[in-house]
């Protein structure tokens, strides 16, 4: 069902029907709230037992296309506050987070919060790309090094031009960071399988790595 955040920003809210066994912060990708997250948030309430919370990465501003998402700055403050007050809204603990593209660059962010203790970050960015850069933009590296930062698995494919092999690198070299590469992965081959770039097995064995992951 649809929530207002105390920010006004529209999210989708799943619950299991009893008890939860943790809560999960759901970040989309770039293209925002649509019913491919609606329902995964569903399936993942269903199938896995969580409360499951996903926040509207551009509230107000959803008839924005992607061109103009991929060069419009991101108000860092408002969009961590947004998926920290979705944590909240589950009403439960543990809380993690999970996003995929822009959503995964969050997800690393959102891990430096303090409010999270595990985070899966599908082909998240590691570094903010120049487009989305404003005066309050943290960086994920930066993030993921504070005390307190949650644990983080990260997921990219070894042909995404959005995580060079040197951002993967610097990944690798942070103590609460898990990172799996699937070499012959481009951007986006995890969550949508109508997507060209989709890659079914990959995409199984993720989702696999991730549910392990988040309920250890």
């Amino acid at each position: 069902m649809r929530i207002a955040l105390p920010s006004g920003c529209p999210a989708e809210l799943a619950r299991p029907d009893g008890e939860p066994t943790r809560g999960v912060v759901l970040l989309p990708d770039i293209m925002g709230l649509r019913p491919l997250f609606d329902d995964m948030c569903a399936r993942l309430a269903t199938e896995h037992g969580w409360a499951v919370c996903a926040p509207e990465p551009y509230p107000g501003r959803e008839s924005l296309t992607v061109e103009e998402r991929l060069s419009t700055p991101i108000d860092d403050e408002a969009r961590l506050r947004d998926i920290v007050d979705a944590a909240d809204a589950l009403n439960t603990e543990p809380v993690g987070v999970i996003g995929f593209c822009q959503g995964g660059m969050y997800t690393l962010k959102a891990a430096g919060t303090g409010r999270f203790d595990k985070a899966v970050a599908f082909y998240g960015m590691v570094r903010t790309p120049d487009g989305w850069r404003s005066p309050t933009t943290v960086e994920p590296l930066d993030q993921l090094a504070k005390p307190g930062a949650a644990r983080v698995l990260a997921i990219v494919g070894g042909k995404d031009h959005w995580t060079p092999p040197e951002d993967i690198e610097a990944l690798r070299a942070l103590p609460n960071v898990e990172v799996v590469v699937y070499p012959e992965a481009d951007h986006g081959f995890v969550h949508d399988p109508t997507r060209p770039v989709h890659r079914a097995k990959d995409a199984a064995d993720a989702w696999a790595r991730a549910f392990a992951f988040l309920n250890r």
